[in-house]
């Protein structure tokens, strides 16, 4: 793959008179963690669904992958990954079952399919449960094995979707240790998160207002340009110009 792993060049979704995403512009590098934030509503979950193929832009372009994703969503697709806010894994499967099943959709040989099952398991500590059910497994390790899937197929992007909801705080740590793993073996990874604290962990971040990208930069550049100490702060600001922080 060549050229950033994501390219949007003013993309746009309206829904009928209401502009959804309006006209935003990034780029995301490979092996780089961009961070995509904002309030409920912002327009992120709209964003990630165009750039994933299930949305067809209202004008503007991208590319992920290297793919158009207007015209080419279906190589979009094989060449991403994806974790949902909703738990994406199938609780009434075992563990191996789950890693099995999701191999056979993403098309490895059986091979493949059994040593990176061996590579998921030792990564996150679940050889002992492999033969347990899904549902029977806590919640942080129902988080990282769903993460692992997500790039069984070793995607050129993994797109996470608030990923460590619910979790404690040693298990969000983990959690974003497995994503620089990620990063350093060259998947880029866009990451939508409501702890801010998390947002500080990533290459780059944007913050989205209304539909429109309001800040975007690496952390501390985000933070020195609206003159903030936090990004806490960067949001007050953004959302309330002129407050006292």
């Amino acid at each position: 793959m060549s050229g950033p792993a994501i390219d949007a060049r003013a993309l746009t979704r309206r829904f009928g008179t209401f502009t959804a995403v309006d006209g935003i512009s990034f780029q995301v590098e490979r092996g780089e963690v961009f961070g995509f934030l904002g309030a409920n509503g912002a327009g992120k979950t709209t964003a990630m669904r165009m750039l994933i193929g299930l949305l067809a832009p209202s004008s503007g372009s991208a590319t992920v992958a290297g793919y158009d994703v207007a015209t080419q969503a279906e190589q979009v697709r094989r060449r991403i990954g994806y974790m949902s806010q909703r738990f994406s894994l199938y609780e009434d499967l075992t563990v191996r079952e789950n890693i099995t099943l999701f191999g056979g959709i993403y098309g490895l040989s059986n091979r493949d399919i059994a040593e990176r099952t061996g590579q998921i398991l030792s990564r996150i500590g679940l050889q002992r449960a492999a033969r347990e059910l899904v549902r029977e497994i806590p919640l942080g390790w129902k988080q990282q094995l769903a993460f692992c899937v997500a790039l069984l197929h070793r995607p050129a992007v993994v797109f996470l979707d608030e990923p460590t909801g619910g979790v404690d705080p040693i298990t969000r740590r983990r959690f974003w240790e497995l994503i620089y793993e990620a990063g350093a073996e060259g998947t880029s990874v866009l990451v939508t998160t409501h702890y801010l604290d998390e947002a500080e962990y990533c290459n780059r971040i944007s913050i989205m207002m209304d539909g429109a990208i309001a800040a975007m930069g690496t952390p501390s550049d985000v933070r020195r340009g609206l003159g903030a100490a936090t990004l806490d702060e960067v949001f007050l600001r953004l959302t309330r110009p002129g407050a006292a922080v």
